[in-house]
């Protein structure tokens, strides 16, 4: 529609202005208002098409990436901060939207504009288009040029906003520990400098894109400059109408305002280009641990587990074994506890037992069944974990409990609840059930954190139960409703307990003692006291025995 604006023009200037024609005047203005209704509606058309389709694949991305983000496995969140991942999964995405939607349809628009307006300049003075034609290599040059530089900085730019955002959500999560070491003006510093490197790295890639766009512009506007002076000389020398010269001069400016826009629009695409090749980074990151094609059901195997000679060290900790030689059976329906210095791989072994990493020698067996053999959700579903620090999501009570089962029903939750001595001071919360408890559940006390925590894993119904001390930083009467509430938990499951006090252990059936990733002895409590120095040792210092 606008390339056939150009012919109304020549006709205006040739018939109505030259010729001195009423009617043709009154036909070319109509016939250029028609024209610029259907512009308007195509372009209303195109617009929101196009706009459509960028939201479209930046959702799409979105739940690409984070589907998959969910499935890797723990020792790649070791090695790449949270900060990093989010902003890759909202910054990034958010730009590619941005630039489908947006500078797609330019490029979309510019294209075409560009192709039909060489094609209308042919058609109206093959001298002129051979001018301007001449012109389109020196463009080019530039913009292939300067477009790599922009590439590479769009993607430091990227980079180092991600830095910011990480940096920023760091402190403001562990803005208590800032405060209370009075080290605010050091954060508001160090926050500044990342912002500022930022901003740096994004001022380069502007004065980059700035050149770009300076360059075609003035290559552009010389060939139309020497066009126009040729054309002119033409229409003096009775050559050609100022009809065709002026159909001619609105192709040109057309076919100039396209190239300027496409060169515009090749910095942002190389802006993309960054920003997709970080979101294709994340979405091609190979998980370590998954299931096998026809991996077995864990349910149907004896809830015991055992480990044989496994060695383990951490990705971010490869020569350091973590556990070494380590062999432990962990009987069915038994309560075994593990005890030992901090650093000797109790936690550890909690990480091998849900199969968050695999050993480098030695195999971790469920029911006698190497759990590379079963299949990884199915395996997760039969254990069940309390740990120290409970993680709590800042939606509402029911929303955390159900987490354990999410198909479980109000009455279900509610009875999970009561089981874990909670349901009272749920009650009491503003909203009950449907209280929000903020990030990390900060609005409740440790011990009520605690409870949520095994009312979830009640819910959950495991076969296995792995506790990480849950009453060790609990005061007496929190200790006495948590203890209460572990008692039901435990009951008829194969239960691992990590024990950090040994006053809450024994009664355990048995208690292996690690040291230096390694089990030095196990027994009962009255046992290992008589054999054991290290565990004598322990006892000691918690229970101050003397000898």
């Amino acid at each position: 529609m606008t390339l056939s604006v150009g012919q109304g023009v020549r006709v205006l200037i040739d018939d109505g202005f030259i010729g001195q024609s009423m009617a043709q005047l009154n036909a070319a203005i109509a016939f250029i208002l028609v024209l610029s209704v259907f512009m308007a509606i195509g372009t209303f058309v195109r617009f929101y098409l196009i706009s459509w389709l960028g939201e479209r694949v930046s959702a799409d991305i979105r739940i690409a990436v984070f589907n998959h983000l969910v499935s890797l496995h723990p020792s790649f969140f070791e090695s790449n901060r949270s900060g990093e991942i989010i902003s890759r999964l909202t910054t990034d995405t958010t730009l590619l939207q941005s630039i489908i939607g947006s500078s797609l349809s330019m490029a979309l628009r510019s294209s075409i504009s560009f192709v039909g307006g060489l094609t209308m300049l042919a058609v109206t003075n093959v001298k002129l288009t051979f001018i301007i034609v001449a012109g389109v290599p020196l463009i080019l040059m530039p913009i292939l040029f300067f477009g790599r530089k922009v590439r590479v900085l769009a993607r430091k730019s990227q980079d180092s906003i991600a830095d910011v955002g990480s940096y920023a959500g760091e402190i403001v999560q562990h803005i208590k520990t800032v405060q209370s070491f009075t080290r605010e003006n050091f954060e508001k510093k160090a926050f500044s400098k990342e912002v500022e490197q930022a901003f740096s790295i994004a001022r380069i890639r502007v004065r980059q894109r700035g050149l770009l766009m300076a360059v075609v512009i003035l290559l552009v506007f010389g060939s139309l400059t020497a066009m126009m002076w040729v054309g002119g000389n033409d229409v003096l020398n009775g050559k050609m109408s100022g009809g065709e010269l002026g159909a001619f001069i609105f192709y040109a400016v057309l076919v100039a305002a396209a190239v300027g826009s496409l060169s515009e629009v090749f910095g942002e695409l190389q802006r993309a280009a960054g920003a997709t090749e970080r979101l294709m980074e994340l979405l091609h990151e190979p998980s370590d641990i998954q299931s096998k094609e026809h991996a077995c059901a864990a349910q149907t195997l004896a809830a015991a587990m055992q480990f044989k000679a496994v060695n383990f060290s951490y990705p971010s900790r490869p020569d350091k074994n973590a556990l070494d030689q380590f062999s432990l059976t962990i009987d069915e329906g038994r309560v075994l506890a593990l005890v030992g210095p901090s650093g000797a791989g109790k936690t550890t072994v909690f990480e091998l037992l849900q199969r968050f990493y695999d050993p480098q020698q030695g195999e971790v067996a469920f029911g006698g069944v190497n759990l590379v053999q079963l299949a990884l959700q199915n395996l997760r579903q039969q254990i069940g974990v309390v740990s120290q620090q409970p993680t709590l999501f800042s939606a509402d009570v029911m929303h955390n409990i159900r987490y354990g089962r999410v198909e479980a029903t109000d009455a279900e939750v509610e009875a999970a609840a009561k089981a874990a001595h909670a349901h009272e001071f749920i009650m009491q919360l503003p909203q009950g059930y449907k209280s929000e408890l903020g990030e990390q559940g900060v609005r409740l006390s440790g011990g009520q954190r605690q409870r949520i925590a095994i009312a979830r894993a009640i819910l959950k119904n495991p076969r296995i139960l792995l506790l990480d001390e849950a009453t060790s930083a609990l005061d007496a009467e929190s200790e006495s409703h948590v203890q209460q509430a572990l008692e039901v938990l435990m009951k008829n499951r194969t239960t691992v307990i990590i024990a950090h006090r040994l006053s809450t252990i024994l009664h355990a059936d048995s208690i292996a003692v690690i040291d230096a990733g390694k089990v030095v002895a196990q027994g009962s409590h009255d046992e290992l006291m008589k054999t054991c120095d290290l565990y004598q040792r322990l006892a000691s210092l918690q229970f101050q025995i003397k000898d």
